[in-house]
């Protein structure tokens, strides 16, 4: 068990879905006006929500990418809203979208600061060049994710499938940044 408890929150869940059809997107652009779609210049459909606060990417192959939703239990809950308001504008969708979170991003604060010199010798799968990037990156094995840690005790973690990938991550990096002295409380 860590001496410092990290804070955790989740920024942001991609997620993509299909509906095994395709979809007439200028239909959807005549039930909703309100939706983004320029197909001379991206070749989807941006249908954004207020609740929860997302943007889907809807593609005429039916395939869709929910983005800037706080959980996996919200993505879930946004694709299904889309397909719901799809429905009620006479889009015909036979089947319950396939869901599958592409990738999860956190931010954590560890309460310290962090040697990143010698972190990037100690830890290993790193890479830090701070005239570059003042950050360290670091890959973590399981679970498979990529964390940018900072100085001051920030990191962001990337590329988890599930909610519990980031806890487990960061509470793994923490307790191994404290076992090899490479972070420090005031």
């Amino acid at each position: 068990m860590s001496k410092v408890r990290a804070s955790v929150n989740i920024e942001n869940v991609v997620a993509s879905a299909t509906l095994n059809q395709r979809v007439d997107l200028n239909a959807v652009v005549k039930g909703y006006p309100g939706v983004e779609y320029r197909p001379e210049q991206f070749p989807g459909l941006v249908f954004r929500l207020k609740r929860p606060k997302t943007a889907t990417l809807i593609f005429n192959s039916g395939k869709m990418v929910c983005t800037g939703a706080k959980s996996e239990k919200e993505a879930r809950k946004a694709v299904m809203k889309v397909v719901k308001e799809l429905k009620k504008s006479g889009i015909i969708i036979i089947s319950k979208p396939e869901l599958k979170i592409q990738n999860i991003v956190a931010s954590a604060s560890l309460g310290g600061t962090i040697d990143l010199e010698k972190s990037a010798y100690d830890l290993g799968r790193t890479m830090y060049e701070p005239e570059q990037f003042p950050g360290l990156i670091y890959r973590m094995d399981e679970p498979k994710v990529v964390i940018l840690l900072f100085a001051s005790g920030k990191l962001v973690c990337t590329g988890a499938k599930r909610e519990e990938d980031v806890y487990e991550a960061v509470n793994k990096l923490h307790l191994r940044l404290e076992d090899k002295e490479l972070i420090f409380y005031e």
